[in-house]
């Protein structure tokens, strides 16, 4: 069975299992439960608190049940289940999330998306994030604005990801245990304490692992303290996120041992023990004040900080950051009109030094500054109409202090050029079940440390940063007394100056924009509740999303090869998944998920690919009763269930080193299951 048969093929079951509700709705209303219409959601992105229906452009949204329907150990998963927004991961300390076809040609990391955790930026001021370090069962809500959203967020050209702890309305403990494939154990325990007008939740987490592969284990350990507390002069929320992880570095692979032994290391890697180690943490505290019953003010303090160190074949990279900043939002709300202005300023020092055989080859300091003054009117002429007016003016510098000057002093300053950020956007409901949506907005990434410096390690005082225009048009459609949600969007981005990260050798790094770039696509949601009975066959619901893209240079030569017209690598062609989450009886739930992924390229040339591939997974959970007020939840699932081989995470234009091969490929998990169990009272 080919991958396109695979995607028509759920695109089919969709179509069949929404005649067949229909036929439900007619010939069996007596015997289902009337009250089944899909929850409403409210979301907190663009800025203002309101229903997913009224958002004046596109979002996708993840809540709790959706979050823990997975391997707990899995992120990439989770995220994969929403249309536009694909997560790469190699290892368990490699990842790239890739929005809309932006951050692809980023090697190791995530850098064009911004993070927020309970509206506080934990990006670096760089722009790099590292999504792997958030345990998902800290998360009770996922929020993601694709493509350029500078006027709503600041620098971050492929989106920004929204994450929210829970609110919870009770005293409640909860323990959990999970074994899985690879002798991969993992325990946790969340506390949350509501006492009058205080809150707090606490959660910590164990992970240990032998890892899949050569050299690929892992120890971690997160941390989490948040919460709110109601006090007479302002309301106050808070929050405190730690992680240590010490992880086995296997790298990639080339070809030969991507297809004979994926369980392998890379050989260099696995000769020196390669790892990553590191402690990272982010706290942050608000106050909110409502001023009069228009005027509201939120003011929000945070500091970051970060200790790492990479043992590599070629040196070690002892680096760190500290860092924080102040962002605050004013609000002012009327019957049709509400306005915030705000602002963001981070500040961060990042040092780094690079040893070979403990003898120092390299040592610096830089210091960043990133202010981001904006402001968002949202005017409602009529009840059905809302329109957004949003802009946002962006100041970065970087400066850097060469501290090992024995091979010349290279420090110097890099000042970036003023960025505006303009965005409109529409949202047009003309009945209770239908909206249309529309915007245009600009946005901008910055380039990564190791693209701001040329080769012999100088500021390259050319690199620009990349920015671009994106158009969308959409729509959100209920059918069916709401038990079906449909939310389709056409979107096009125009971006200047792609930033290109260059492998000169194995350890150095460059950047060159590289640019035009057309990024075109259409994206699918439908959310299911096919029925819902008070017993036996009970209630199942579906979530179905799917992405096509075309992706490709426009203006771009490089080493005297002319790229004009070629595909981005990198980007898979297409996506489609659809998950079932069927309870057959109150206890009992059966996740079942099924995801095709199309050809991806994976050089400028165009002239190497990876093939589609198809994988699926299921989880099998059941709850019971245990004593007074209490549960247990014992589940077992199995991920791959075809035993799938492809590539988790794949490097574009990998370079080969003497004889070796291009290492283009991070091998995903074959068929592995898991155990746990979770009690809570």
């Amino acid at each position: 069975m080919n991958h396109s048969f695979k995607s028509s093929l759920i695109l089919f079951l969709l179509i069949c299992g929404s005649l067949s509700l229909i036929a439900q709705n007619n010939n069996r209303v007596s015997e289902i439960d009337t009250v089944i219409p899909l929850t409403e959601v409210i979301v907190n992105a663009y800025q203002s608190r309101g229903t997913l229906n009224r958002v004046p452009g596109s979002l996708s949204v993840l809540t709790d049940k959706s979050i823990s329907a997975w391997d707990a150990n899995s992120m990439a998963t989770t995220i994969n289940s929403l249309p536009g927004v694909s997560m790469q991961s190699g290892t368990y300390a490699t990842s790239r999330i890739v929005i809309r076809g932006m951050g692809s040609r980023t090697p190791y990391n995530t850098n064009r998306i911004k993070f927020y955790l309970n509206d506080i930026p934990i990006t670096s001021s760089d722009g790099v994030s590292n999504p792997e370090d958030i345990d998902l069962q800290m998360i009770d809500r996922l929020e993601i604005v694709k493509g350029p959203a500078s006027a709503l967020y600041g620098s971050g050209l492929g989106g920004t990801i929204n994450m929210y702890t829970a609110e919870k309305s009770q005293t409640s403990t909860n323990a959990q245990i999970h074994y899985g494939a690879f002798n991969t154990l993992k325990a946790s325990v969340a506390q949350n304490i509501l006492v009058d007008n205080f809150s707090l939740q606490a959660h910590v987490s164990a992970t240990n692992s032998d890892g899949y592969r050569e050299n690929n284990y892992l120890k971690k350990r997160t941390a989490l303290v948040a919460g709110n507390a109601d006090l007479k002069l302002f309301d106050l929320e808070y929050f405190f996120y730690t992680t240590y992880l010490n992880a086995g570095i296997p790298s990639s692979v080339g070809r030969t041992l991507f297809d004979t032994n994926p369980e392998a290391a890379a050989q260099n890697w696995k000769e020196i023990g390669g790892y990553k180690r590191y402690q990272k943490g982010v706290a942050g505290v608000s106050f909110s004040k409502r001023i009069n019953t228009q005027w509201q003010n939120k003011l929000m303090l945070f500091g970051k900080w970060n200790d790492s160190f990479e043992k590599r074949p070629f040196n070690d990279l002892d680096d760190g950051s500290r860092g924080g900043g102040v962002r605050n939002k004013l609000s002012y709300t009327t019957e049709k009109i509400n306005l915030i202005v705000g602002f963001e300023w981070m500040t961060d020092k990042y040092n780094w030094l690079m040893e070979k055989d403990d003898i120092l080859i390299n040592k610096n300091r830089e210091n960043r500054n990133h202010l981001n003054l904006f402001s968002i009117l949202y005017y409602q002429p009529t009840s059905n109409l809302n329109i957004s007016l949003a802009g946002a003016f962006n100041k970065i510098s970087y400066k850097l202090t060469d501290q090992f000057k024995e091979d010349g002093d290279k420090s110097g300053n890099r000042n970036f050029p003023s960025m505006f950020s303009p965005r409109i956007g529409v949202n047009y409901a003309p009945h209770r079940k239908l909206a249309f949506y529309a915007s245009v907005g600009h946005g901008f990434s910055l380039p990564s440390p190791e693209e701001t410096l040329l080769s012999e390690g100088n500021i390259n005082p050319d690199i620009k940063p990349e920015e671009g225009w994106q158009y969308e048009l959409g729509a959100r459609l209920l059918l069916f007394n709401k038990k079906m949600e449909i939310d389709g969007t056409l979107y096009a981005i125009a971006l200047n100056n792609l930033l290109v990260t260059k492998r000169l050798t194995e350890d150095i790094f460059t950047g060159i924009n590289a640019g035009k770039t057309s990024h075109r696509g259409v994206e699918l949601a439908v959310r299911n509740q096919w029925f819902s009975y008070r017993s036996f066959p009970g209630k199942l619901s579906s979530d179905f999303s799917y992405t096509f893209s075309k992706n490709k240079f426009v203006d771009f030569t490089s080493e005297d090869n002319n790229y004009d017209g070629n595909l981005l690598p990198g980007i898979p062609n297409y996506s489609s998944q659809i998950s079932f989450h069927w309870s057959p009886i109150k206890s009992m739930m059966i996740d079942a998920q099924f995801q095709s992924v199309g050809r991806q390229l994976l050089d400028d040339a165009n002239t190497l690919s990876e093939s589609s591939y198809f994988v699926s997974n299921l989880k099998l959970s059941n709850r019971f009763d245990a004593f007074k007020h209490s549960s247990l939840t014992l589940y077992i699932g199995v991920n791959n269930v075809t035993n799938s081989h492809y590539a988790s995470m794949v490097i574009v234009n990998a370079k080969a080193f003497g004889s070796a091969e291009p290492r283009y490929y991070y091998p995903a998990l074959p068929r592995h299951g898991y155990v746990g169990l979770s009690w809570g009272f």
